[in-house]
């Protein structure tokens, strides 16, 4: 019998990245729903995770988008909204406001992960976690987003590199 072509979709979205940044929506949105920190959450999900083997790991790179997210999150919410039309960011469905920051902050902090990667697990996401209309909609948004991205990321090492090293 011959093997079976793999299904490049159903690889992808068991690949561990896509797993982390699933998580990372998933503890954004909740961290939304309660009212707390989302770097708080994070520490009490690394904390539970340590205490109960049932508890899956927090992996890494959620890790990553759950802070990254959490600490420029006013600059994320503000470049969403500036691409939004006739729509505000509080009238999201908020797990397209979660998916949209992870993806904004990759866009603009991750250097590792290719604009067209950040936006196509957005899409995708958005197909798993939300209405029909989203992943048309999180698409457009971010197609705007991409194209200030490279600036955005070349004024942050451009700060980076301007600023003292400090020892601590």
């Amino acid at each position: 019998m011959a093997e079976q072509p793999v299904d490049k979709k159903s690889f992808k979205k068991l690949g561990t990245r896509h797993k982390a940044r699933r998580r990372a929506v998933d503890l954004l949105f909740e961290a939304e729903a309660r009212d707390v920190d989302p770097a708080d959450l994070l520490d009490e999900r690394v904390e539970l995770a340590t205490r109960d083997q049932a508890v899956a790991p927090v992996h890494a790179y959620t890790h990553t988008l759950v802070e990254g997210v959490a600490d420029d999150l006013d600059r994320v919410d503000g470049t969403i909204e500036s691409y939004l039309k006739d729509w505000e960011l509080s009238r999201l469905p908020a797990v397209d406001r979660a998916i949209l920051r992870i993806a904004v902050w990759e866009l603009f902090h991750a250097n590792d992960v290719p604009p067209v990667v950040a936006v196509d697990e957005a899409v995708e996401l958005a197909k798993e976690l939300s209405t029909d209309d989203s992943p048309s909609f999180v698409n457009g948004v971010l197609g705007q987003v991409v194209l200030i991205a490279p600036q955005v990321r070349a004024a942050a090492a451009a700060t980076r590199a301007s600023r003292p090293e400090t020892d601590a």
